[in-house]
Parts: structure tokens; sequence; C-alpha cells
């Protein structure tokens, strides 16, 4: 049943690329190119048989056998010898397709109907964010781009590097030798600023800025820690049960160094220190059971003292990673932007058992739910640790949202484009607090009469600012009166000028729909010299 299903689902695919797609209405020749680079599980990954290339597969990310697949072709294990790690299954070889330039599969992760089924929100990545830059004036394979890994690899993996170097290189020759402007979202920032550390002598020929969202420098402490012993759950509810389990998950991401990449620095200097804790029973040297807490700092992760199941290798690896971050510098001619979520529960600390239900076996810990101790971030990646980039930044802007949501919020498409410069200047716009104040309307009148001159003006504004409709909820459905205030100004007459008088009424409307309208009215009399 499920091949035919999945015969009807590919049946489905091949009708839908034949369908006429609407011509771009608008482009610019004129902008630089972008490079888009996601984070971990961004990329769509295909199986391709070794003995025959012409069968190929999608195993990231897909619906009728998902979790069986991920299974069989997605487990591997780490080769400590070349840092790779490699699939338990030796008849296949996992690549990213490359149609579309790369958008392809960094677009909707799901090219089929997965979509309909899990969400939408779970497998559009850089969806609606390449919809809108195609909007600006860019076009596919001359200044939009997009660049796929494997995300089980480590983000500093050589064939990773090398392949990223070539993909700068053709995207500056596809775009007649323009310098490039990289967005990188979450881990996909580790995987550039690896690159920057690593291949100096190629970043400044082609890049002319680089933006990192959601960038986590030095970890996302509480959420890794708690995949590592859980697991990772993309889908949550009912259509779970149509995807990936979170034991597969854990099964292959205990085994990729690119997670270990992603976990808490054991030489940053947190304001508050994550911990892990364990509410054990254990048994003093008089044999009497007694209940403890048990705390381990990122420094011990891993030590002989904590038998989880963490690979020595891999967290051998990954030390070194870190130092090779903390080496990235960005060059004087290239510009460095970071765009960080707040307002969320973002885990930071994490607690398994309690007094009444402690933990007997570390090997249970998979049944046992997490209590988090949260700080402010996107719900995954904390706000001290996204700001802690250890750059110089042209700026550092915080966008309130979710860790992968912010990357269709209408907020961050405003920021990028002042940032990349798609379309004309907006000199009414500020980045830090997402203020666009637009003047909509501007009236002037003179007239003399009985040797008095008359100058009356009338102009309108109109302030669009992120957030303005949870301000209106916070408020409640009471409508709010406009703000009227008065300004008069006098000037007595002297030798050199006549006397004047002018007086103003300013009025500020409420906010609806995330504008504000401001009125101002304006009338001079002044003596007719």
């Amino acid at each position: 049943m499920a091949v035919l299903l999945e015969d009807i689902v590919k049946s489905v695919e091949l009708w839908l690329k034949f369908l006429k797609k609407e011509p771009q209405s608008f482009v610019d020749p004129t902008l630089d190119p972008v490079l888009l680079v996601p984070g971990v599980a961004g990329s769509i990954l295909h199986a391709v048989d070794k003995d025959d290339a012409g069968k190929v597969e999608r195993v990231w990310v897909r619906i009728l056998a998902a979790d069986h697949e991920l299974c069989a072709k997605l487990w591997s294990r780490y080769d400590p010898s070349t840092g790779e790690t490699v699939s338990l299954n030796q008849k296949v070889n996992i690549v990213v397709p490359e149609d579309r330039y790369g958008l392809y599969a960094i677009d909707v992760l799901d090219p089929d109907l997965v979509h309909l089924i899990i969400g939408r929100e779970c497998v559009y990545y850089f969806h609606d964010m390449i919809t809108e830059m195609l909007k600006w004036g860019f076009q596919e394979g001359k200044t939009l781009f997009g660049f796929g890994y494997d995300f089980r690899q480590s983000n500093r993996l050589p064939d990773t590097m090398d392949r990223f170097a070539k993909k700068l290189e053709s995207v500056y020759n596809a775009s007649g030798g323009k310098k490039i402007n990289v967005i990188s979202h979450s881990m996909g920032g580790i995987l550039v600023k690896c690159f920057m550390s690593l291949h100096s002598d190629v970043r400044e020929s082609f890049l002319i800025s680089f933006c990192l969202i959601e960038f986590s420098p030095t970890g996302a402490p509480g959420y890794v820690m708690s995949t590592f012993l859980n697991g990772m759950s993309f889908v949550e509810g009912w259509q779970q049960n149509f995807f990936i389990s979170k034991w597969s998950m854990h099964q292959m991401l205990i085994e990729c160094p690119s997670i270990y990449e992603l976990m808490a620095h054991p030489t940053f200097d947190w304001e508050h220190i994550p911990f892990l804790e364990f509410w054990r029973n254990k048994q003093d040297s008089n044999g009497k059971s007694q209940i403890m807490l048990e705390k381990y700092t990122p420094v011990s992760y891993g030590g002989t003292d904590l038998p989880l199941p963490f690979n020595e290798d891999i967290m051998e690896w990954a030390g070194e990673t870190f130092k090779i971050l903390s080496r990235a510098k960005v060059p004087s001619k290239v510009k460095f932007y970071n765009i960080y979520g707040t307002s969320l529960a973002t885990p930071h600390s994490v607690c398994y058992g309690d007094e009444k239900t402690p933990v007997s076996d570390l090997g249970d810990l998979r049944y046992y739910q997490p209590k988090y101790v949260c700080v402010d971030g996107d719900g995954t990646v904390p706000v001290e640790s996204a700001k802690a980039d250890g750059l110089n930044a042209e700026a550092r802007v915080a966008i309130p949202g979710e860790h992968r949501g912010i990357l269709c919020e209408h907020h961050l498409f405003r920021v990028v484009r002042h940032w990349i410069k798609a379309g004309a200047p907006d000199p009414f716009y500020n980045p830090i607090n997402d203020y666009v104040i637009l003047p909509t309307a501007f009236e002037m009148d003179m007239r003399k009469e009985k040797g008095l001159q008359f100058t009356s003006l009338k102009e309108e504004w109109e302030i669009v600012a992120s957030g303005c409709e949870h301000e209106e909820d916070a408020a409640g459905d009471e409508p709010k009166e406009p703000l009227v205030s008065s300004i008069t100004v006098s000037r007595p007459g002297d030798d050199q000028s006549s006397a004047a008088e002018a007086c103003a009424t300013l009025v500020v409307h409420p906010q609806s729909e995330g504008k504000q309208l401001v009125e101002l009215n304006a009338l001079s009399v002044s003596v007719d010299a």
C-alpha cells in the first residue's frame, strides 16, 4: 500500500513540475548576489545508489516510510581518522541536490505534498525569504543562490569547506564578478564562521557582507542537551505518527559532529552557567538509600564521571572546532550583521527526575521528561549566546520570534533588505527599532491679504513598526481616542524681520494593523514687508 501511495505522490510531483510558472515580473540586474545557507536539518538529502546512479531517493524530508528510510540510509558512525560521519548503509551515497542553483534543497523541504499533513511551518525553510527576494528583483542563478549541505557532518569538514569555497567562486562568476552577500540561519552561521577562520584567502575576494540569523556561537545548551538525551522532534501531536520518531532521530544525531558543535562552549564566560542536573537515588557508604541532586557543568560533559551516550572522539573534534571559531575575523572590507531572536522562554539548564521520582538508571533517561530553567531567547538559542559572536559587527538587531519561524517575519525581511541595499535606499528606515516613517501627504498654500501673509501647511506620516499589533491586543478591545496637541510659536518684529506667529495642531492616531497615522496642520501669519 505504501508503495502505491508513493507512486501517486511521485506522479503528482511530476505533474506539478509541468505546471506553467508565472514569469518573474521584476528583475533588478544591479543587485549584488545573495547566497543563502540553512541550519541543521535545513537541506534536502538524497540517497544515490552506488551501483545505479540513476536510482535516487529523497531521504530527508519525506512522509512515506520516513522513519524507516532515515534509519536505513542516514544512520551513521563517526570516523575519527577523517572527522566524517559515515552512513552504515554502504550501498548509497548521501548527496544534496543542486537544482535551481542550490535553492531547491533549501526552499521547501517537502517538494511533494508532505506539508499538507505535517504543516508548512515544519518544512518551509527559506521559502518565504526566497519569494520575498524575488519580489525585490533578485533572479535565481543570476543574483540569488543556495548552499545546501549534509547537516550530519562537522561544520568544518574539509569537503564542506571546499564545496563552500567553490560555491562562492561560482556565484561570483555567474553574477558577473560581483561580491556576495551571504545570509545564513542557525547552524549555517557556524559553517560560515568556520570558513571565515579557515579560508582567509578566499573570504575577502568574494564577500561584501555576511548576515548571521539566529546564530549560536557559544551553543544552545538546554535544547541540545535534551536532544542528546531524549531525541528531537520536528513535528508535534498526531502528525508525529507520520514522521520520524524522536528515538530514531536521537540515534542519528548522537553520531553527528555538527550537533556536538552546538553544545555549550565550556570556556565561555556564561552569566549563568548552564547545568545538567539529575535527581539520583544512591547508596551511601552504609548502604542507606539517599536522594541527591547531581550537577554537571559544560566542562564535565562526557567525562568519566558522567556515563552518558556521548562519543568521546566527537567531543574532542568539537573542542577543536570551538578553537577554530574563536579565531575567526571579519575582513576590513566585509560587513558583518547579527540578527537574533527574543521574547521566548529558551532552555538553558536541564534537570531530570525530582525528589519523588529520582533517576535510578541513566540508561532510562529517554523515558523522563526534562525540566528546564529558561532564559530569554528564540526558544532554542539564548540571547546571551546569540550576541556573543566575537566579531566586529556593523549592527546586532533583536527580533521577537521563534527560531525557525523568524525566517517568515516581515520585520526580518525589512532589515535584510535595508542591509543588502535591495532597491532604492530608504532614508526613513531604522533597522535597530524597525521603524519606517513614511511621508504620505504634503500640502502647502500661501496667500496675501490686507498686508499680511498667510501660509498653511498640512503634512501626514505613516509609522510602520514591528509589534504594533501586540500592543493593540494588550490594550484590550476598548478603542483609543486620537492624541491631539497644540504648538504655538511667535516672533516679535525688529529692524531685520517682520513680526510673525505660527500655530499647529498635531494629531497622533491610535495604532491600527501595524500602522500609525500622524497629522500636522499648521498656519503661520506674518506682516508682509
